[in-house]
């Protein structure tokens, strides 16, 4: 059966993107030249769009453009074309917050559900080079930078409240996506699911335990509440390794179509999650034991870096840029009011420490037992060897799930994925 879709829309294909931005004249000029010579590529890899290269004589551009189902399944598993406008808000967003953090913004078309943005290059995403184990001595500073940014002023802390609820109003309806999220993290890995894969049969044992881990689904089914119900400010919601990418000395990050206003640790766990899961993966692309130690150790000192990172540029905004309702300086006034403000800073940001050492453990457990995988994973090509790394990983993701709590810092993370993700 057909998928229904507005009138207007059609999925854009390489001979038609040139006709499509002819059409618009900025676009026009920074490609330059007659759109017959004109280079178009689609190299959308992802779960869900289509995403076009434009090279021209003058520059290029990135068109990407929403279609009617998830890609990943097909037509038998419709989706909504609005995700594309909420990317386009979310993408201008984030371009005035943190600017120079994402590609930019250039045009949408409210018909074909397709953004216009900045082309990046020679940038790929970060999750390639994890896999490659290529160092990028920029990125832990500049992913810190973005979300303290993106998240402080999207907050109640930086951002008045009536301003932030036209923002929440804006994103509301943003429901198929935040629906994938719910079902996808917090709730098939945790079931019997059609959904759900692994590395089989040598990870079903651990696929058992985790849906008869009743402590375990407890604090998952807590942390899938607080992303229900706690809008704490403006999150990306989709924030991994493969909605980044970079180079030696720039960081962008791409694909913000999940956005709407949720928990603050969702988007700093999602991506300590990550780093962590390429952590564990690094053994099983070894090709003699122990060759990519160092890589390994750099990656524990970027998730320790990306956190320490956010949480001093969180709380250096917080004192300097006190613009939101919430934490008025005026109502601590008196001689102890400055300590009592700085202890609400402190237990504010351990909240959001510990919520993101949640969601990190349900992004890891996810890319496991779910359906959409990261490559970290998937390209090691021997399935003991690969079980072996995602065993250690499923047993770090539930300590970081279950017992967050005692951890008292980052530092104490690093150090427990040495001893569990031992490989």
């Amino acid at each position: 059966m057909a998928i229904a879709t507005p009138e207007g829309y059609r999925a854009l294909d390489e001979a038609s993107v040139p006709a499509h931005l002819a059409a618009l004249p900025s676009i026009r000029a920074r490609l330059g030249g007659r759109p017959e010579v004109w280079r178009v590529r689609e190299v959308g890899d992802g779960n869900l769009n289509l995403v076009f290269l434009v090279d021209g004589p003058e520059g290029s551009v990135c068109v990407k453009q929403a279609l009617p189902y998830v890609r990943l399944v097909g037509e038998s598993w419709p989706l909504g074309l609005e995700r594309a406008r909420f990317e386009w808000e979310a993408l201008l967003v984030e371009h005035r917050l943190a600017p120079g953090r994402v590609p930019e913004p250039l045009h949408f078309d409210p018909k074909l559900y397709a953004i216009v943005m900045e082309r990046l290059a020679p940038h790929i995403i970060m999750r390639r080079g994890t896999i490659a184990a290529t160092v990028y001595p920029r990125f832990a500073e500049q992913i810190a930078a973005f979300l303290a940014q993106t998240l402080y002023f999207t907050s109640d802390l930086g951002m008045r409240a009536a301003e932030r609820k036209k923002l929440l109003e804006r994103f509301a309806p943003n429901v198929e996506l935040c629906k994938i999220t719910e079902d996808l993290i917090f709730t098939d890995p945790y079931m019997v699911h059609e959904r759900n894969r692994w590395t089989s049969p040598q990870l079903d044992d651990a696929a058992r335990a985790i849906r008869e881990d009743l402590p375990l689904k407890r604090a998952v089914a807590l942390l899938k509440l607080k992303f229900l119900c706690e809008p704490q400010a403006l999150i990306h919601g989709d924030l991994h390794t493969g909605s980044i990418m970079v180079t030696a000395d720039d960081t962008r990050v791409i694909d913000p179509e999940f956005a709407f206003a949720g928990p603050i640790g969702f988007d700093v766990g999602k991506l300590l999650g990550n780093l962590l899961l390429a952590y564990a993966s690094q053994p099983g692309h070894e090709t003699r034991p122990g060759e990519r130690a160092d890589y390994r150790a750099w990656l524990l000192v970027t998730l320790e870096e990306v956190w320490n990172g956010f949480e001093r540029r969180f709380v250096e905004l917080w004192r300097t840029r006190p613009e939101g309702d919430a934490f008025p300086i005026a109502h601590f006034g008196g001689p102890d009011g400055a300590r009592a403000l700085e202890a609400s800073r402190r237990e504010y940001l351990r909240r959001i420490f510990v919520d993101s050492l949640g969601y990190a453990g349900t992004s890891m457990i996810r890319r496991t037992l779910g359906l959409a995988h990261n490559a970290d994973m998937e390209t090691i090509a021997d399935p003991d060897r690969r079980a072996a790394c995602e065993r250690r990983n499923l047993l770090l993701a539930r300590e970081l799930i279950v017992e967050a709590e005692r951890f008292p810092d980052i530092a104490a993370v690093a150090d427990r994925a040495r001893i569990v993700l031992r490989g």
